[in-house]
């Protein structure tokens, strides 16, 4: 059964409707991609699963439960993990000390084991300005992986890192899903998101298709057609 699901969701921005019948799945144990073109509406989901913004219509479930007037803080402290297309660490402290934040908070992991797992041990004592976007990354990922949460909603997490780094996200988000938590990733690196995901889902013309398997969605003609496009 889903932890998550944002089911049947609308929304618009002034007269510019966005989504008309968008929904949004997370289940234990799974890797879930949402593919979309730019400005589709892929990061309004996610926003909205996570309870930083409101739908006009539709509903979030979480746990079973509707949350009709769904907050962010109150999903956050029953076990959501929302991971932004913004930079999400302090400029104002180490990333040991945040990391800390996070340990004293939950009490799920150790700073030193979520480094390690992260391959940032070596930046434990530094800001976060000093570090390049693969290395970012990885640390908020350090984040995650303290917090131990049931569900992640990751917007965007490969953007402005190098390839050589894709790998490196990809096997925390599979350890995170082995972990039991419910993982649900956005973003265009196709042959990157195919190989880490365990189910795909297409936002497109204000809705979602739930595709399935990644051997199976690449094999939906429109999909094929209208997105996957030299991928293929």
């Amino acid at each position: 059964m889903p932890i998550l699901v944002a089911d049947c969701v609308t929304k618009s921005f002034g007269e510019h409707r966005v989504l008309t019948a968008g929904t949004l799945r997370a289940e234990p144990g799974q890797v879930r991609v949402i593919f979309g073109r730019n400005g589709i509406g892929k990061s309004t989901l996610i926003k909205i699963a996570a309870g930083h913004i409101a739908p006009d219509s539709g509903v979030v479930h979480y746990r079973g439960t509707a949350q009709l007037r769904v907050r962010h803080a109150s999903l956050a402290r029953d076990g959501l993990f929302y991971l932004p297309d913004h930079e999400l660490l302090s400029e104002s402290f180490t990333l040991r000390r945040q990391l800390g934040f996070y340990e004293e908070r939950f009490r799920r992991r150790s700073v030193s084991a979520a480094a390690e797992m992260t391959n940032v041990t070596h930046l434990l004592d530094r800001r976060p300005r000093s570090f390049s976007g693969g290395e970012l990354r990885r640390a908020e990922l350090a984040l995650v992986l303290v917090r131990r949460p049931d569900c992640l909603l990751a917007d965007e997490p490969y953007r402005g890192i190098a390839p050589v780094d894709h790998d490196a996200l990809t096997a925390l988000f599979r350890l995170l899903a082995a972990d039991g938590c419910a993982v649900v990733v956005t973003g265009h690196e196709v042959p990157t998101l195919l190989a880490a995901a365990d189910h795909v889902t297409w936002c497109t013309a204000g809705t979602t298709y739930e595709l399935g398997p990644p051997e199976v969605a690449q094999r939906h003609e429109e999909f094929r057609r209208e997105y996957l496009g030299r991928w293929c």
